[in-house]
């Protein structure tokens, strides 16, 4: 029996059109599921799909903001009535925002808020009745090494993540009885493209010098490949998981307990 497959298996993933959420969508079209990806950018999103489909798996892309609960409720519902049910949530669309206290100003905060925190709540909210009525299911939350650690200038950032890990521990706490089992993931700097356009809008000319810098920021030496995440997300979301819950996984290179 091949392991971590998700044949039969329903399962959306917001924030999918780019970085760690394609990189998950595609780990889980090829292991089998049928692939719902929620996505802001739609182009983004259809591009991921042609990609699993090419592959030889089966993905759909949805128009969505997280942060627009009825928006969000009816994607989900189209999702069932096609679907006949939806096993994996993945929440992964999610913005950035550099900063601290004194230079964050309150419509940034609001941002960060609307789209990580509300966001991660719209879809669990949207979803969270028809796991109980199917007997169960599996949620996975990104979060953030910024959940446990300070890291600087991240303010709403942090804010942000914090909430995402502790609302992972509530609805695990809650729906233990339903057979939904919710964990999250808190990554460490992972090569995506927004670090490429974060670098080369901040230090134009010094580009491979601050790939550099902020690699080794990990103790490991680098940053995670998207791939990387996506494996673990394969792990946690597969039946083979079935006893874990309520808990948060650094894929960090060392950066919590080792950056000292």
């Amino acid at each position: 029996m091949e392991l971590f497959r998700l044949d039969n298996k329903v399962a959306v993933i917001t924030g999918g059109g780019s970085g760690i959420g394609q990189a998950i969508a595609q780990t889980f079209g090829a292991q089998g599921a049928q692939v719902h990806i929620l996505e802001l950018n739609e182009e983004g999103g259809k591009t991921t799909a042609e990609e699993i489909r090419a592959a030889g798996g089966q993905a759909t892309v949805h128009a969505c903001n997280v942060a627009d609960q009825a928006a969000v409720i009816a994607v989900m519902d189209g999702i069932v009535q096609t679907a006949g049910k939806l096993d994996i949530l993945v929440n992964c669309a999610g913005i950035a925002h550099v900063g601290n206290l004194e230079n964050t100003a309150e419509q940034d905060f609001d941002k960060v808020y609307q789209v990580n925190v509300k966001g991660t709540y719209n879809c669990m909210y949207a979803v969270i009745k028809q796991m109980k009525a199917q007997g169960g299911g599996v949620i996975l939350n990104v979060a953030s090494i910024a959940s446990s650690v300070g890291i600087p200038d991240r303010l709403a950032y942090s804010m942000s993540k914090g909430a995402v890990l502790t609302m992972t521990l509530s609805v695990a706490k809650d729906y233990l009885g339903a057979n939904i089992r919710c964990n999250c993931v808190s990554p460490a700097r992972v090569h995506t493209p927004f670090v490429d356009g974060f670098i080369a809008k901040n230090y134009p000319g010094r580009e491979a010098e601050m790939f550099e810098k902020l690699s080794k920021t990990q103790p490991i030496g680098r940053m995670a490949k998207p791939v990387e995440v996506g494996n673990l997300a394969l792990f946690l979301c597969s039946d083979e998981a079935g006893f874990i819950t309520g808990t948060d996984y650094p894929i960090d290179g060392g950066f919590i307990r080792l950056n000292n």
